[in-house]
This record gives structure tokens, C-alpha cells and sequence, in this order.
């Protein structure tokens, strides 16, 4: 799968595997919190401040979605910090998979 920098649209895309499409809503912040648009279906937002702490942490949290309560830590892949060091080395926070 290829990921975009709607902000910089000259900006050649990361490549990242297909079953990355499962793994980015891990990182995305919601629409509607921290003033983040509502965006149409394939883009995402990653906030910068997320990126360089899950950097600097090297896991990410993610919920269970089945319990709010049930949280885990997952280690970031060397696919995901290099994905991650991408959109903090850019600036990106808007980004469309395709």
C-alpha cells in the first residue's frame, strides 16, 4: 500500500504492506478531537506530537475493542518506526492510503 501527504502533495508516498491497512487506525487521532476534521474514507490523521512520543517509546497503545478498559503495548515494527520517523521528518499529519 502506498500512504500520501495530502499537505505535501509532492512528496513521493511511503510504501508500507498491505496488512498495514489493519494497523493504521492504531495510530490515527479521532475526527472530531483535537480539532481534527472529519475526513472522507482512506485518510487519516496522525498527530505530530503522537508520532515523536510513540518514537521516542518505540510501542504504541491500542484498546481492545472489545473493553474500553483493556489496553495493551504493542513494540513498533521497523516498518511502523520508519512510517512514523517519515511523517515526523515531513511534518505530516494528513495522510490518504491508496
Amino acid at each position: 500500500m502506498k500512504i500520501y501527504s495530502v499537505e505535501k502533495p509532492d512528496l513521493p508516498p511511503w510504501e508500507m504492506p498491505d496488512r498495514f491497512r489493519t494497523q493504521i487506525v492504531y495510530f490515527m487521532t479521532l475526527p472530531g478531537t483535537d480539532e481534527v476534521p472529519q475526513l472522507p474514507p482512506g485518510d487519516y490523521w496522525i498527530r505530530l506530537e503522537d508520532a515523536r512520543r510513540w518514537l521516542d517509546e518505540l510501542v504504541v497503545q491500542v484498546v481492545s475493542p472489545l473493553d474500553a478498559e483493556v489496553k495493551a503495548e504493542i513494540e513498533l515494527s521497523d516498518e511502523q518506526e520508519g512510517w512514523l520517523q517519515w511523517l515526523v521528518d515531513h511534518q505530516i499529519q494528513h495522510l490518504r492510503t491508496i
